[in-house]
Order: structure tokens, then sequence, then C-alpha cells
């Protein structure tokens, strides 16, 4: 079947131009058509007149070529009867045969240039014996030999012109050998050997006849493919029109019957599925399913049948065996993608291993499925995006059930997020693609969603806490643990209050962090509400300077990194 495949899609391809090569070129009835017949009639029939001549010529040219042939065969059968060794019969005799085989090459050129056409087309065929697979194409059979009728005089004339170029690169190559021969003849003064030299002599002129018959020959048919080529130009525009009145129009009867049939049926569907319960559910039930799995099956044969049903009452088996071509492509098709259309029921049936109201996976982002269909639709919350594809990216692909509480994505726009490499901004643009964030003054900066889910996002935009450590030094060792932390914190919130932040304060503390290595670290512990995220680093500038402030009023030694030096007694 694999050989058929190539004739199905150029059977597609080549649908228009089918149709416009029909038969009757021409036609009187169409206005203007009779003038311009009338017009090339005098120069088609001093055409023909001289065709005639031409082929007459030709005629008389071959009947001396095979009384030469002749001739030369009878020389060589005496020959082989003279002959005293096997050797030279053998050569002789394959000798004979070339001329045999000559000689028939000229018979069936005399015929051809007589009759004018294929001498072959009348010989018994030789019966072919029973093949299922060539009776199932049989029906297609209309449309291939519609194909095979456009391209045969293409073809014809390539074969032709390669044949010519042959036969002239011959010709110079004949007519050199048959003048060496006489030129030899000419020159040598021994008789034996002049006697020899005349006997190969009529082969080779012979064979140059032969090869000027075939070159004109030739010619005279690619000068009749020019001529019919001519005249299939001169009426295009009336295979045009003709075109438009009969298989044009077909061909639009067939596209509206499709239409037609489709909105048929999507209307009864429409209506009967109304009294079928769950059919307004968000997410449809199995039965529901079902139905549209059979409605758009239905739709498809439908569809087809209306189609060949046209073409069958308008007789036109052309156009009716091309649709079976497809057809039949189609099946072929079919026949290796069948695990994908299996596949792609199961979703459509919500069986598969992608089902709607599940969260899955697509381009690195998660989505919600919220309708599989012949095009899917994709939704992500927090995105605020829906993303329609086709049901065949889902193959392959599996989906789960999520949590109410799960977030599908770790910010949303206006969110204020720090990235792993420092990079602090409010979001303003988010998709599946990329992640925009404008920094602290007003620069961009925009990320490949995959960078930006790589580099863990910190949201702040709900709530975030600072924590800010602060060393006094050693002399403070009593009240390091006990009222020191009480008065920095109270220092902090009567701050806090003064410039405005404490309404979105959430949590203040001050703890002891430990002691270290020159100082007694206390941590700062505050707990900020989001919308204080874009002065985030402003706080925390803030929280230190009150801080030292306090130090200040409450003159505790803020040390610094010191280096005891132990000298040995």
């Amino acid at each position: 079947m694999k050989k058929y495949l190539s004739l199905i899609i150029t059977a597609l391809i080549l649908l228009p131009c089918i149709a416009i090569s029909q038969e009757n070129p021409t036609d009187s009835s169409v206005p203007g058509a009779a003038a311009q017949t009338q017009g090339n009639t005098d120069d088609q029939l001093a055409s023909k007149a001289q065709a005639h001549q031409n082929t007459l010529e030709i005629l008389k040219s071959i009947v001396r070529s095979k009384t030469t042939l002749k001739q030369r065969m009878d020389e060589k059968k005496q020959a082989m009867d003279k002959a005293s060794s096997e050797t030279e019969k053998q050569y002789l005799s394959e000798e004979l045969a070339a001329l045999d085989k000559q000689m028939a090459g000229a018979v069936t050129d005399f015929e051809m240039t007589a009759t004018g056409v294929e001498i072959g087309l009348f010989v018994a065929k030789k019966k072919e014996r029973f093949d299922w697979q060539d009776e199932l194409l049989s029906l297609a059979e209309p449309g291939i030999m519609e194909l095979k009728r456009l391209t045969v005089k293409a073809r014809h004339k390539s074969k032709l012109n390669d044949e010519l170029t042959n036969y002239q690169e011959l010709l110079p190559v004949a007519i050199k050998a048959r003048n060496r021969i006489e030129s030899l003849i000419r020159q040598t003064k021994d008789p034996a050997l002049a006697d020899a030299l005349k006997d190969i002599l009529p082969e080779y002129k012979g064979l140059e006849s032969q090869i000027k018959n075939k070159v004109d020959l030739i010619q005279l048919k690619l000068d009749e493919i020019e001529r019919q080529e001519a005249s299939v130009i001169n009426s295009t525009q009336d295979s045009v029109k003709r075109f438009f009145k009969t298989r044009g129009l077909y061909l639009f009867l067939a596209i509206l019957s499709c239409i037609g049939v489709v909105l048929l049926i999507k209307f009864l569907y429409r209506t009967l599925i109304r009294f079928v319960p769950g059919y307004k559910l968000e997410y449809r039930p199995f039965h529901i399913r079902i139905l549209e799995l059979v409605y758009r099956g239905i739709t498809v044969v439908l569809t087809v049948l209306a189609v060949i049903a046209l073409f069958y009452f308008v007789e036109d088996w052309v156009l009716l065996s091309l649709t079976i071509i497809g057809l039949l492509g189609v099946v072929w098709a079919a026949k290796h993608t069948l695990p994908m259309y299996l596949d792609t029921s199961k979703l459509m049936l919500n069986v598969g291993a992608v089902r709607e109201g599940e969260r899955m996976m697509y381009q690195g982002v998660p989505w919600r499925v919220k309708h599989i269909n012949l095009h899917t639709l994709l939704e992500n919350p927090d995105l605020g995006i829906t993303l329609r594809i086709p049901i065949s990216e889902l193959i392959g692909k599996t989906s789960r059930t999520c949590d109410t509480h799960e977030a599908w994505f770790p910010c949303r726009k206006n969110d204020w997020v720090i990235l792993s490499d420092g990079t602090r901004g409010g979001v303003t643009h988010l998709s599946h693609e990329t992640v925009e964030l404008v920094l602290r003054g007003g620069a961009k900066k925009t990320y490949q969603t995959a960078d930006f889910l790589g580099m863990t996002p910190l949201n702040l935009s709900v709530n975030f806490r600072l924590k800010v450590l602060f060393g006094i030094g050693y002399g403070h060792q009593e009240d390091a643990t006990t009222t020191i932390p009480d008065l920095l914190s109270a220092f902090i919130q009567n701050n806090i209050e003064k410039e405005g932040y404490a309404q979105d304060m959430l949590n203040l503390r001050v703890e002891f962090a430990e002691a270290g290595a020159s100082s007694l670290d206390l941590v700062v512990i505050a707990d900020f509400k989001g919308s204080q995220a874009p002065i985030y680093n402003r706080l925390k500038r803030s929280i230190q300077r009150w801080c030292v402030e306090a130090a200040s009023q409450y003159n505790w030694d803020i040390p610094f990194p010191q280096i005891t030096v132990h000298q040995e007694a």
C-alpha cells in the first residue's frame, strides 16, 4: 500500500488541475470562442499541410532504410553459408540479429509515422492475476488514470527530448565513421583491403541513415506536441469557464454540504443535550463526554457521506474517485496513529492521565485543568492567565488533585520579592514565559520564568520579619540579659510610633542573642505587614539607627573588634 501513498497526496494537490483538464477543450457556446477558432483555422491548416509533407519525406526515408537493411541481411545470410569456422558464423549471426532488430524498429517506426498512433495500444495484454489490493484500489482508478493522463504528455515529451539528444550525439559519430571508411577506400591501393572496406561501408551508411530518420521522426513528434500545447494554451480561458460550470460547481456544492451537515448536527446536538442531566456542571460527567465524542464521530461520518453522495448523484466519477483516495490516505495514516487517537479519546472522556479540575505542570508552571476538549483550557489563578493548547499536548503528562490552600505561583502582580541573588523588587508583569521586576529607583529587571523560580523568591507582600543584631560592651554584662533588652525594646517602640510605622508593625521583641568575641549581642526581632515591603531596607536601617540612639541615651558602650596580646613573664 505504500506505493500508492504518493499518488494519494498528488491527487489531493492536483484536484483543481484535474477539474480544468476535462475533454473538449473548446466550447463554441462561449461568446467569442467561434471567432477565435476561425482566426486560427488558416494557420492550423497550413501547419497540418507542412506536417503531412514532413511525414511523407520521413516515410520515404524509412522505406529506403528498410531496403538497405534487407540487402545487408541477405549478404550476411550468404556469408554465413560460406563461412568455414564456427567463430565466424557466430559473429555473423550476432550481426544478423542486430540487423533484424534494426529492421523491426524500422517497421515499427514506419507504422507509427503512417498511423500517427502508438501501435502498442492494439497489442493484446496478458491477463493479470487477481490481487485484492488492486481490486480495493479499483474504486480509485478513475482518479489515478486522470492523474496519469495529466502527466503523460509531459513524461512523453521529456522522453522524446532525451532520445533526440542521444541520437543527435550519435549522428556525428556515425558520419565520422562513414567518412573514415570512404577515405580509407580512396587511399588504399590494395584491392583486397578495398573490397573488405566496401563490404562494411553499407552497414555504416545504413546506420547513419537510420539515425537521421530517428532524429527527424522524434523532431516531428515534438513539433506536433508543441502545436497541441499551443492549442491548449489558447483554450485555457474556455477550460476555466467550463470548470466553474461543472466541477467547480460540484466542489462548491460539496463545501456547502459539509458546512450544512456540520451546522445541522451541531444545532441538533445543542438542542438535545439540554435535556440530559448534568450538562451545565462545570466539570462534565462521563455520560456527557460520551455523548460529545459520539457527536463528533457522527459529524465526521455524515460529512464524508454527504460529499460522496453529492459526487455520486452528479456522476462525477473523477471527484468521487479522488475522495475515495483521500479516505484511503486517512485510513492509512490512522493505522499508524491509532494509539494517539486512543489516548486522545481517554482524555476527552476524562479517564486519562490528565483530568479536569486537577493540577498539572506545563512549561515549568503549575496549571489547573479547566476544560479538556480538542483545545484544552489551562488556568493559573495567581498568574491571572488562561492558556489554550491542543489536546495532543496532554499526551504523556499527568495531573493530580490539589489542596485548596496550595499556591499556584510564589507571588502575584504588585508583590515585592527578594531573590537568592539579592535582587529586591516589585512584580509588574507575570506570565509562564517571563517575570518583570521594578527595583527601587525605577529600574526594571526581567527574568525567564524558569530562572525566576530557580532563585527561590521570598515574598514580602504578606508579612515579613526583620532581625537586626546589635552589640554592647562586656562592661554591661550584669544588665545585658535583664534590663537592657527591655529598655531597648521600649525605645524602639517609641520611635516606631513616632515615625508612623506602629499600625503596620505586628510584633517587636529584643532578646539576648549570644556572647561574642568582643561584644554581648542583642537581636531586635520586628514583624511588619506586607504593605511595608517597599521600604524593607529602610526599616532595617532605622532599627540600627534607633539602637545607636538608645546606646547614646543610656550610655551603653558599643565595642569594636579587639585583639588581646599576652606577654610571657
